[in-house]
């Protein structure tokens, strides 16, 4: 009595869940994937890091430009002079002019300063130009690596996909096993109350039930774990899912089709890589030369002290605000100049050879990683041909295991035969019902490896 209740309420159950789905509107291949390239913290990540980088490219473009500064300063303070050396460590010592006097005098007055300085590193071998160069190829890169990781998410989104509809698809193929083993399970308890068979087969066929059931949870908890691992590549809630069952209504059409695996987004991500550290050496090898500058100044002084200020006139001064800050004197100077570090070269050779080293070494990387792409792309057309034989087998397997099921249990229920043949057939439906559930799945599976590995999710989309 227990397990015809518990039967009844786990058969509601999941009939009030594929009654839900029903009801839910359904998500489609595209609507997942656009969903978890709009979602997903990754992409929205690298986004982020590629928008950055074209933003570093104006500013590279924008270093090349003349540093203008424009300086005002008004003081009060003496202006005591005195002979003798004085140099400024940081910028921190004052300087104060005036006339050297025998004794030191606290007479202070207003004084002001103007200026304006501009100078700009016009020609340094080609430095700056390789310094846009290097940062256009790190964007490049950045740019690169947003890219192939929204086809990678591509690719996961639509495994997940297929994964949770074949998950979707065994879970009722289970469902209806269960269904299968009740109702056998009722007409052998029959034949057993009217002595027709031994009281053992009913004990075999209880056992058979909770096998089925055994097996009906753990399709069930696959299911939820194929459907949480697609909630979280779309970045939503984990929920259950009401898919688009077109993938197991056909196989696709064109499965010969591929792309040139040169333009494959992961190795244009490995090539930009290279590109960056080569632009790097190049930038680093600049650093050997010598930089030409120009340089101009402009600059207005006021001063409170009054020119026939000396020992013998030390009232010479104006406390007056308006007369120390107001321009009187005005200098400018123009000037171009060369700086060369001699022992620069020194340094820069071993920098250089060690980003070379580094490219050597992306390089490598670069070339393992087509001979895998490569690999996978061999691979994949061979599972394409099983695929495709499996899917041509699997409906005749169902056929002849139906027949041979309803053969066993007509000849269980006449009397003809015993329950271990009819345990049998029912294993072997099982298993071809399983069988077929997954080969249309495995056919799409194929075809997204092929993609995967031709770096083209056109070849699979197409077919939607």
């Amino acid at each position: 009595m227990f397990e015809k209740k518990f039967l009844l309420i786990l058969s509601f159950f999941i009939v009030a869940n594929i009654s839900l789905l029903s009801a839910q509107q359904t998500l489609t291949l595209k609507d997942a994937i656009q969903t978890a390239l709009n979602n997903y913290g990754t992409i929205k990540a690298k986004s982020s890091y590629a928008a950055s980088s074209q933003a570093s490219v104006v500013q590279a473009k924008r270093d090349y430009l003349p540093n203008l500064n424009v300086s005002a300063q008004q003081d009060y303070g003496t202006v005591n002079g005195q002979n003798g050396p004085l140099y400024g460590f940081g910028g921190l010592a004052v300087a104060s002019a005036g006339q050297p006097l025998p004794d030191q005098n606290w007479n202070a007055a207003f004084g002001g300063l103007y200026l304006t300085n501009i100078n700009w590193d016009f020609f340094a071998f080609g430095r700056a130009k390789e310094k846009i160069k290097t940062v256009q190829a790190v964007a490049t890169r950045d740019t690169k690596d947003w890219q192939q990781e929204i086809f990678q998410q591509e690719i996961r989104v639509a495994a997940a996909y297929l994964n949770l509809l074949a998950a979707q698809k065994l879970t009722l193929s289970y469902q209806k096993n269960l269904s299968r083993a009740d109702t056998f399970r009722r007409v052998v308890v029959t034949r057993v109350k009217n002595g027709l068979n031994p009281g053992v087969d009913s004990s075999q066929a209880n056992a058979e039930v909770s096998n089925a059931k055994i097996a009906l949870t753990r399709a069930l908890d696959f299911q939820q774990t194929q459907s949480n691992q697609l909630a979280q590549l779309m970045g939503v809630p984990a929920q259950d899912f009401n898919l688009d069952t077109f993938f197991v209504a056909r196989v696709p059409a064109v499965l010969a089709d591929s792309a040139a695996i040169e333009n494959h987004p992961t190795l244009q991500w490995f090539k930009s890589r290279i590109a960056v550290s080569d632009e790097q050496a190049k930038y680093y090898h600049t650093f050997n030369y010598p930089v030409f500058s120009l340089v101009g100044v402009l600059q207005t002084r006021g001063s409170g002290f009054d020119p026939s200020y000396n020992a013998a006139n030390l009232d010479a001064y104006k406390q007056s605000y308006w007369d120390g800050v107001k321009p009187t004197r005005t200098n400018y100077l123009f000037g171009i100049g060369v700086t060369w570090n001699i022992t620069q070269p020194l340094r820069i050779s071993q920098q250089v050879k060690s980003q070379k080293l580094i490219s050597k070494g992306l390089q490598a990387e670069y070339e393992l990683a087509d001979q895998q792409i490569r690999a996978q792309l061999k691979l994949s057309d061979t599972k394409i041909s099983n695929a495709l034989d499996n899917y041509n087998e699997a409906p005749i397997q169902v056929k002849a295991a139906s027949d041979a099921f309803l053969q066993k249990s007509v000849l269980y229920k006449n009397g003809l035969t015993n329950l271990v043949d009819v345990t049998q057939a029912l294993y072997t439906l099982i298993r071809a019902e399983t069988d077929r559930d997954i080969a249309y799945s495995n056919v799409w599976q194929a075809l997204l490896l092929k993609a995967s590995a031709s770096g083209d999710f056109n070849l699979f989309e197409g077919q939607l």
